[in-house]
Formats: C-alpha cells, sequence, structure tokens
C-alpha cells in the first residue's frame, strides 16, 4: 500500500500530513463506510486539532454526521466505536516525535481496519472516487463529552480489581504527555494503586520526553520508581495504545520479556498466538514450551490483526498476541492494542510476585536495535540491496516476510524498512551481547557503506 504503512499513515505535520490530505483520506474512509456517523479522536500533538478540523470536514463532506471526542487514548477511541457502532477516524502518530502527525481507521467493531478495507480506502483516495452529495444531506458535528470516563470505566470492569488493589501497589507512570495523561492517572488510582507520575500534564511539543517508550527516553522512570521505591514502572506512547515497564529496582524490562510473560500467563496447548517478524526468541521458546502455535506476520499491528481475524475465522484461540515494543493485544477483550489494560494484566502478575520475578525465566536474551535515516529513493534502494547482499552470502535460514531475516541458530539479526518512518532498522539478538552486536554491527556498516556511495553517486550527477 502507497498510502497506509505498518499502522496507519504518518509524516510531518503540514509538510506531509497536510490537511488537505487529512481531509481526502477522510472522505474517501467516509465513502467506504457510508457510515451515518463517524467519531473522531486525536492525541495531544500540536496539529491534533487542525488536522481533526480538516478530517471532520471530509467525512461531513460525505453526508457523516461526526462525533468530537477531543483528546483520547486510541484504545478509548476503539472502545466508543464499538460501544456505539461508529467507525472512527484517529489523528495521531504514536511513538512518532512531536513534529509528526497520522491517521489510524478504526471500523464500527472498534477494530482497526484489516489491509483488504485499508486498500479500499486507499483506492478510493488515489482515484479521486469519493461521495459528491448535495448541499443540504452534508453531515454535522456535534462535541462528544465523558468518553475518557466511559473507557476508563469499562477498564476498571475487564481486570481483576479485587485482586490488583489488595496487592497495594505503587505505580509510578509515565504517560509521556501523551493521550493516556488524561487517563492512565485515574485508572491505576481506582485500581487501589498509590500512583506517583512524572510527564503527565498533556503537551502536543513533549517536553519531558519523545513519545516513543524506549530506555534513552525513560531515565527519569526509573529514577522515580526508585525513589518512591514504587513496585513498577509503567511508560506510554503519545495515544497510549503502548505500555513499556521497569522493574521494582528501576530497571528496564525488555518489551519482549514483558510479551512473553503475559503469553505465559494466557495460553495452553490449544491456543496460537501471532507476533511480528522480528519475534524475539523469548517467545518463540515459550510457545514451543507449551505446545501453542506461534503466527509470524510483518511487522505492524495492522497486519498481525489481520492475521488474528484469519485465524478466529477458523475457530483458532488467540488469547493473546503483539510485539516486543509494549503493543500487546489480548483479543478476549477487545482486538485492539490498549497500553493501560497491558498494563493492568502486568499488574495482576505482581499480586503475588515481584516484577523482577515475572520476568526472570526471560532474561538471558541481549537484544540490539539500531536505525539508519535516508534522504533519497537511492540511498533507500541502495541499503535495501545491501541487506540483500550480505542475506544471500550468509549461512543462516532466510525469512523475507517483511525485510531480511536471519536466523543462525543461535541468534538472529532483521533488516527492514520502517512502515512510518524514512528510516531502515536494524534488530540483532542472541544469548550474549557480544553475539547480537556482531550481527548488528555487520550489517549496519554494510548498510551504512551503501548510503554514502548512493550518495557520493547521487553528488556527483547533480553536479555533471
Amino acid at each position: 500500500m502507497k498510502v497506509f504503512g505498518s499502522s496507519g499513515t504518518r509524516g510531518v505535520a503540514n509538510i506531509e500530513l497536510t490537511p488537505s490530505f487529512a481531509l481526502r483520506v477522510a472522505a474517501a474512509a467516509g465513502t467506504v463506510w457510508s457510515a451515518d456517523r463517524v467519531a473522531v479522536g486525536r492525541d495531544t500533538r500540536t496539529t491534533g486539532r487542525m488536522l481533526a478540523d480538516a478530517a471532520a470536514s471530509g467525512l461531513a463532506s460525505t453526508g457523516a454526521n461526526v462525533d468530537r471526542l477531543g483528546i483520547i487514548p486510541t484504545p478509548g477511541l476503539q472502545a466508543y466505536a464499538e460501544r456505539e457502532g461508529v467507525p472512527a477516524l484517529m489523528i495521531t502518530a504514536s511513538h512518532n516525535p512531536p513534529e509528526y502527525n497520522g491517521i489510524k481507521l478504526i471500523g464500527d467493531d472498534g477494530v482497526e481496519l484489516s489491509r483488504h478495507q485499508l486498500e479500499r480506502v486507499e483506492g478510493t483516495i488515489l482515484g479521486e472516487k469519493f461521495d459528491k452529495i448535495s448541499w443540504d444531506e452534508t453531515g454535522t458535528t456535534r462535541v462528544v463529552d465523558g468518553a475518557r470516563e466511559a473507557y476508563v470505566e469499562e477498564l476498571l470492569d475487564s481486570v481483576n480489581r479485587e485482586a490488583i488493589a489488595e496487592a497495594n501497589l505503587t505505580v509510578a507512570l509515565d504517560p509521556g504527555h501523551g493521550a493516556g495523561s488524561l487517563t492512565s492517572p485515574d485508572f491505576f488510582r481506582e485500581l487501589g494503586c498509590e500512583v506517583v507520575t512524572v510527564n503527565a500534564q498533556p503537551d502536543g511539543f513533549f517536553p519531558g520526553r519523545d513519545p516513543e517508550p524506549i530506555p534513552e527516553n525513560l531515565a527519569d522512570l526509573g529514577r522515580l520508581v526508585r525513589a518512591a521505591e514504587a513496585d513498577i514502572g509503567i511508560a506510554h506512547d503519545g495515544d497510549a495504545d503502548r505500555a513499556i515497564f521497569y522493574d521494582e529496582k528501576g530497571r528496564y524490562i525488555e518489551g519482549d520479556a514483558t510479551l512473553a510473560a503475559l503469553a505465559g500467563a494466557e495460553l495452553t496447548p490449544e491456543d496460537a498466538t501471532v507476533s511480528a517478524v522480528n519475534v524475539s526468541q523469548r517467545l518463540v521458546d515459550l510457545t514451543t514450551e507449551i505446545g501453542a502455535t506461534l503466527e509470524l506476520t510483518p511487522v505492524g499491528s495492522t497486519n498481525i490483526i489481520t492475521r488474528i481475524e484469519e485465524l478466529q475465522r477458523g475457530d483458532v484461540h488467540v488469547p493473546v498476541a503483539g510485539e516486543g515494543n509494549g503493543g500487546v493485544l489480548f483479543p478476549d477483550y477487545r482486538l485492539a492494542r490498549d497500553g493501560a489494560y497491558t498494563a493492568a494484566k502486568f499488574l495482576e502478575l505482581l499480586t503475588d510476585s515481584t516484577a523482577s520475578e515475572v520476568v526472570k525465566r526471560f532474561e538471558g536474551y541481549e537484544n540490539i536495535r539500531t536505525k539508519i535515516h535516508y534522504d533519497s529513493d537511492a540511498e533507500y534502494d541502495a541499503m535495501l540491496y545491501a541487506a540483500e547482499q550480505q542475506a544471500e552470502k550468509a549461512s543462516a535460514e532466510l525469512s523475507t516476510i517483511d525485510g531480511f531475516r536471519l536466523d543462525y541458530g543461535d541468534a538472529w539479526v532483521l533488516v527492514r524498512p520502517s512502515g512510518t518512518e524514512p528510516l531502515i532498522r536494524i534488530y540483532a539478538e542472541a544469548r550474549g551481547i557480544h553475539r547480537a552486536q556482531e550481527l548488528a554491527d555487520g550489517m549496519y556498516d554494510a548498510l551504512i557503506a551503501a548510503k554514502a556511495e548512493a550518495t557520493a553517486d547521487e553528488k556527483e550527477e547533480a553536479a555533471q
């Protein structure tokens, strides 16, 4: 797909993701949906209101009445869509930097649109096949209050509230100035936890940290855990559909370890789970041990959700799925990534154990992640070709589900283009840090050399 990547469509606001583009995406979605009502929500980004206004105009132009929910986590908008039986459009760039924004489309069942549905919307955009209606049939807009509060109430009714309250947990929370700032503090307090916060003021400039919940952005959370003697640290991304954790000693917990721990509490031999091609060996080993089936997809929530739906249609039970970036799904609750719900499920594991004990069995895996920015198609093509050349000469099992994954038995390395930013991402995992670093560095050096050569060629051509 040209418009929609691994999780909606994103770009630098007012340059790549303009109001006119948002209007066209919304008009295309409204045309495909042919719905009487559509809900619109946004995260805290400074360009969110501007783009939500444009999207509301595009939807109204197709005859849809628009419910404006304001700032709300993506899973909160999904809960509203399911509850009201209306499709929805979310203005968010999730974990991307503050200058980005994006659009995510949600069906009237509260589930992100599948690849097939997105392709229909994309075809409408590219073909300019929008519904054209008369002036007296255009939609209206209304402001809806209380959607965030209703979402929190649903969360409270869906987890083991009593067990969590009895554990007397102290939670250190970092919503990262995003949409979760308006819901997660209240949610965890209503669960009976003592809550201390950092970066909990909604602010689209994200002054305390960038939205992506990765270790280099979360030092303040680790310090807060230690200072408050908290039982757990929890961080969200910009739209709060992800949760990343710190243990009671203020140490970062790998998202892959969290996913494996949550999966271990849910899976039986008859079940399946779904993850992306950058899956950790932790989950591979766990599913092998349990006897459950592991299905792999290209990276991104859209691909994972599409595969879960396919399995469910075949009467295969998928109690848990997701990626090691904190984006976990519990399809029996809702087929949606939900940072607050994921965090509450992790709190359930802490009712008789510490966070470090919960993930202890998944220690011993070392992960390296790095990325290379590109400025032109030539650099992009050169780096992917270099990755392909590295893959062809490697003595490893190759998967091309998404990029190039080389499995060496004792370790693996993956090279793939980002679905949301102009980046080539490199992932490596091994039992030893030196082995993982060796694999990541080998790929990185090859791609950097290819990028430099492509850049030099471009400069030479420009000079002629």
